[in-house]
This record gives structure tokens, sequence and C-alpha cells, in this order.
């Protein structure tokens, strides 16, 4: 199988930028022939430190899937009242702005590379809901249905589904629930005849529910709805430790077969991988992939691909047993 890998979670420069280290572990990556593309983090410009450098950097055949989180959770450092699904006006708008600089981006990657590279954009449902910042599925449309007249060079919207807000239990990210974002997908697509998807994180919907049961309820929920696009695997823990308790810390994967590296006490276990892919038909997905970080952040660049590599042995190895 090949994989979206949402690399820059264990990359060298969650530590520090260094562009020599960052073209080894790039170098890596290219390595591996299962790894089609990746996961790439939008926080306002095409790369977080150096667009040119990125360009120089990647594989010219890699696919790109967009994902804003990691810029939609400086925003709402700033302005709690940010989102697409904001009920405050001035907080919509101002993630529409931050998803117009996200079009720039996705033209200048395509324009370098000379083709539509990047295929699909994860968005977030945005604020985190709290007695003072709301969301609704109503605001949520009208922000759908601006951004699906732009022009996205290729791209298609996803909206890669968070933990919800959940009264009486403290959120890593507390957006809108699923069902709520299917209803206002739903919606625009009839509306407008358009393809807007859903994408399920394995770990956020673990914290989300608290139990491992709530990635395979969304996964089903969204393949029965006919909006499900892709699966990212993503662990978390129940224990705490230096992953945390419910944390959305891209925890690895817990040992299994003979990878190598692996992460005590995650939850993200062959089975659940296994379970969570029959809860679809994975061959009618667009994209499957995984996403960790390393905690603590001290490995080497050969450390970092070996647990990325470990990740997709796993799939591998769930994927032929179904196949």
């Amino acid at each position: 199988m090949e994989y979206i890998i949402g690399a820059y979670a264990a990359a060298p420069s969650t530590q520090q930028w260094d562009q020599e280290l960052e073209a080894s572990y790039y170098q890596g990556l290219k390595l591996q022939s299962n790894i089609i593309g990746l996961e790439h983090p939008f926080v306002g410009k095409l790369h977080p430190y150096d667009d040119e450098w990125f360009l120089k950097n990647i594989d010219e055949n890699w696919q790109f899937i967009f994902t804003s989180i990691p810029g939609v959770m400086r925003q709402i450092a700033k302005n709690p009242h940010f989102g697409i699904a904001s009920t405050n006006e001035t907080g919509r708008q101002a993630a529409l702005a931050f998803y117009q600089q996200a079009q720039q981006a996705i033209f200048k990657l395509n324009n370098h590379l000379k083709r539509e590279a990047v295929s699909f954009l994860k968005i977030h449902t945005a604020p985190k809901i709290t007695e003072n910042t709301q969301s609704s599925i109503q605001a949520l449309q009208t922000s759908l249905e601006a951004m699906q007249s732009w022009n996205w060079y290729g791209a298609k919207l996803v909206i890669e589904h968070c933990d919800a807000h959940i009264a009486g239990q403290e959120a890593e990210k507390g957006f809108m629930l699923l069902q709520d974002e299917m209803t206002a997908i739903t919606h625009v697509n009839s509306k407008l005849n358009s393809d807007i998807g859903i994408s399920i994180n394995w770990g956020r919907s673990a914290i989300e529910t608290r139990n491992t049961d709530g990635p395979l309820q969304h996964t089903k929920q969204a393949y029965l709805s006919g909006l499900l696009k892709g699966i990212i695997f993503s662990g978390t823990s129940d224990i705490d430790g230096p992953y945390g308790q419910w944390k959305d810390t891209h925890m690895p994967p817990a040992q299994a077969v003979y990878i190598p590296s692996f992460a005590e006490n995650s939850l993200l276990t062959m089975e659940q991988i296994e379970k969570t892919m029959q809860q679809c038909d994975y061959k009618q997905l667009k994209f499957i992939g995984g996403k960790i970080s390393l905690s603590p952040n001290e490995a080497n660049v050969d450390q970092r691909i070996s647990y990325l590599k470990s990740l997709t042995t796993l799939l591998d190895h769930v994927l032929e047993i179904k196949s």
C-alpha cells in the first residue's frame, strides 16, 4: 500500500529549525517507497520556516494534503472566536481570510511542481466550544458555501474531525460533533453539488470518546454517510506518561509483530488498526496514512524515520491480511 504521512510531527524541526538536519530527514522520507506524499502543515504560509527550502527539498512526485490544524490552533491562541464554525462573525471572517492564504500556498506549490499536487485541504471546525465561544451548523454551512466557491487549484475540501466538545470533559480541541459536521457538509454538497468530505484521525476520535470504540464508530458513521475520504492513524493513551493521558500528542503505535520503534501503553495497536479498517471499504478511500510525534523529542534522523517505517509496517501488515 501507499501512504500519506504527517511527517512534520516527527521532524527535527519540532525542536528547532536546522536546514541540514531537516534536509537529511526529507532525504530519508524520499527513500521510503510506500510513502507517496505528505500531510503538510499550513500555518499561514506554505512552509513554517522557509518556502524556498521546502520547494527545493520535496520529492517532485509526492502528493500533498494540507492540514490547517497547526495554523488554526495558533490563531485560536490569539483569538478564541477564530473558526469557520464560529457564531462570532469577526472570528468567522478571520478564519475565511486564513483559508484564503492556504489557497495561495496551494497555488505556489502547484506552480513550482507544474501540476495539481495538492489533493485535499483539511479544514477544522473551530472555535473551541466554551461558555464564551460557540459554533453552529449554520455558521459552518455559510463558511463552507463561501469556501467551495473559491478556486482550490485541484484540491478538495475535507473536514478533519477532531475531538468534540463534551460537557464535563476536558477537551484537546473541543470542536464540533461529527454528526453536526456531517449535517453541514451534506447540506452544502446537496445545495452546490459539491464533494466536501470527512477525514478521521484515530487518536482524536479515541480522545473524544475516551475509548478505542470511538474511532470505530466515527469511521463507520462517516463511511455509511458516503462522506469518508480518508483515515490518519495517530495514537493516544489512557495512562499518564511521556505522551500524557488522553492527549493529542500523536503517540506512536504499540509494539506488534517485528516493528523496532513503538510506544509503551499506546492504544493504537495492530488489532485496533484492523478493527478500524473493518468499518469501511478501505479500497474506496482517497488516502490512508499516519502521523506520530516523539516524546521525549530526542531522536536522531534515523530513529525518526524508524518510527514512521514501523507505523507503515503495521498498516501494511493489516491491509495484507484484509486483501
